[in-house]
């Protein structure tokens, strides 16, 4: 179980945020000089250097959405630059891409990172630029919400790149991109249907991954415990029955693959901060705000505390929580993660995500429970943090590419990279963790700082 630091601030932390940052600056300019584009996009490191990995085209948008958000803490005008030619020359043609279910992913982590930076009055004045920014999130919110699988009880999901019959846990992530595309159609009164299913869709898809993906110590299975994460739903796409939970990347169905929890705690985290911006009578068809937000705001605190409970002292994860090597391994939850050891692997980039979900959910102006535990998941989230931004997490070597070490993508398909002398995967960055570590570098960083509050929109 995580040791929770009861009196760290992000003040405290500045610091080390602002070290990140600078070690970062020599990152984004190392991945640009020796990353040749048409090679695809860069996913982990072998040997300190980014490799691609065709599967599917998720990662690019993390590389491009980086050098934004080192712009956004240092006001380095060259990554802003960097970005906006390298967006506009390889991101445009993936808002249209209806293959996959990572939009928000590839296209808010550019398109509306430059957007936000836009209405925060952080660019010039590019007006043709910001139009198509705008354009490019409005059809890529359409798309992503175009893969459809209805389900029995009228309501329906995302479905993955595996096919109709599939719901993933990450996914949740992607609803920023329905919730932009919504949000850039105007105002409530200028809204037509057409444009309000956007909004059904993504609240439609969260209560059925709050449903289906999230279990709350109900009985379901055996091993239903309170906020454990099945990474992956089935369902029958002729009649949208439920079948069965499953997994890609998790050791079981019935055990918890890490980053899938990371990516519903801070998925739900960040749309009850959007739905809150929003109009009651906006809420109003789907039962209304203290009904859509209730469904939400569950899952993500059974989540939460799931994570709390089954990660290492310092807050880094194994990989999943029922991962076999983990019982040669002691009381391994009473003492700080090992990435170094023989059975299994940790993943930081889950910890990057977690972090940043429970950041967001202690700080979620609550209308509940929220309020009471509120504190302790922001204590949580910098006591995760602390950790990240220090070795054997940070990378202090000028020659690797990555930010934040021991990083894992694909434990079961054996993709990561074994250094000669040890037995399991360590050492090793992927592009979305040091993305999330920088995202939540940033968010920590403006509150050190007292700048505004960082959400995926603009709330003003």
């Amino acid at each position: 179980m995580i040791r929770i630091d009861p009196a760290l601030t992000p003040k405290d932390l500045q610091p080390r945020l602002e070290r990140l940052f600078e070690l970062s600056a020599a990152k984004v300019r190392l991945l640009e000089r020796e990353w040749n584009p048409r090679r695809g996009a860069p996913v982990t490191t072998v040997r300190g250097k980014y490799v691609p990995r065709e599967w599917t085209d998720w990662t690019r948008g993390f590389q491009y959405g980086s050098l934004l958000l080192q712009f956004d803490a240092t006001g380095d005008l060259w990554c802003l630059e960097r970005a906006r030619r390298r967006i506009a020359q390889y991101m445009t043609g993936y808002a249209r891409n209806t293959e996959v279910h990572d939009h928000g992913f590839n296209i808010v982590s550019t398109f509306g990172g430059l957007l936000r930076l836009a209405q925060e009055g952080r660019l010039e004045g590019r007006d043709n630029e910001l139009a198509s920014c705008a354009r490019t999130l409005k059809t890529s919110g359409t798309v992503q919400a175009s893969r459809w699988t209805p389900t029995v009880d009228g309501q329906g999901y995302i479905y993955s790149f595996n096919g109709r019959h599939s719901l993933f846990a990450d996914t949740l992530r992607s609803l920023r991109s329905l919730a932009l595309a919504h949000a850039l159609h105007g105002s409530v009164g200028k809204r037509s249907q057409r444009q309000l299913w956007l909004l059904r869709r993504l609240i439609q898809h969260a209560s059925v991954t709050a449903k289906y993906s999230v279990y709350y110590g109900e009985g379901r299975d055996i091993y239903d415990v309170w906020g454990r994460v099945a990474h992956e739903s089935l369902f029958d796409p002729t009649d949208g029955g439920y079948r069965c939970p499953s997994t890609q990347q998790g050791f079981s169905p019935f055990s918890t693959w890490t980053r899938g929890l990371a990516w519903v705690l801070l998925g739900f985290a960040e749309e009850l901060e959007f739905l809150a911006t929003l109009p009651e009578e906006e809420l109003e068809p789907f039962g209304g705000r203290l009904k859509v937000e209730a469904t939400m705001l569950r899952a993500a605190q059974a989540t939460a505390d799931f994570y709390l409970d089954e990660t290492p002292a310092d807050g880094i994860p194994y990989w999943d929580t029922g991962a076999p090597g983990l019982l040669n391994m002691g009381d391994y939850l009473s003492r700080p993660a090992d990435p170094f050891n023989d059975y299994e692997p940790v993943d930081s980039s889950a910890a990057a995500i977690a972090a940043q979900g429970l950041w967001r959910l202690g700080t979620y102006p609550s209308r509940s429970e929220t309020g009471k535990a509120g504190r302790r998941y922001r204590q949580a989230a910098l006591t995760v943090a602390q950790h990240l931004l220090d070795e054997p997490y940070l990378s202090t070597d000028p020659h690797h590419q990555g930010l934040i070490l021991h990083s894992v993508y694909h434990r079961p398909r054996g993709w990561d990279f074994v250094p000669p002398g040890h037995k399991i995967p360590c050492g090793e960055s992927s592009i979305w963790g040091d993305y999330h570590t920088r995202e939540l570098a940033l968010l920590l960083l403006r509150q050190a700082r007292g700048e505004p509050y960082l959400t995926f929109f603009h709330s003003s």
